[in-house]
């Protein structure tokens, strides 16, 4: 597991439109493995890590980003509702109480699944957009790997 982006593999990408995130949007690069998290704010300032995700390992994939935002280990909860689990990241247990009181919504644990112990900065980490030459090499070398 990189120690930087908590990932087994290295070109991970986004799930959908992986070309269209590695060219459109900021990047996360982790200055260990060279992984690419896409860090882009929506039009409503969200960034992606804050998005529920469908699974843990997901999920995982993401937490960098906010970890690196906050400056901190923030951590992965499992949410449930009346249709479905989902995990989210949460900065701390009075975000994730915040949350809950807000929506609705039920968190069983109320503590994170995954945390990584102590927060740490690294210093090859690039925070930017890729150009198109360097998107096409990431999306090859992701099919080398497969």
């Amino acid at each position: 597991m990189c120690p930087e982006c908590y990932c087994i593999r290295n070109r991970v990408t986004p799930l959908f439109n992986r070309m269209h995130c590695l060219r459109r949007h900021t990047q996360y690069i982790c200055g260990n493995c060279g992984r690419c998290i896409c860090a882009n704010y929506n039009k409503n300032g969200l960034q992606r890590w804050n998005f529920p995700f469908r699974s843990l390992s997901v999920a995982q994939l993401y937490l960098r980003v906010a970890d690196h935002r906050f400056k901190k280990s923030c951590g992965i909860y499992k949410i449930i509702d009346e249709k479905r689990c989902f995990y989210k990241i949460f900065t701390n247990n009075e975000d994730l109480y915040l949350y809950l009181k807000k929506t609705g919504k039920k968190c069983l644990e109320m503590n994170p699944i995954f945390i990584i112990e102590r927060y740490k900065e690294y210093p090859n980490t690039q925070i930017r957009k890729l150009n198109l030459d360097e998107a096409c090499i990431y999306c090859f070398e992701k099919s080398q790997i497969l």
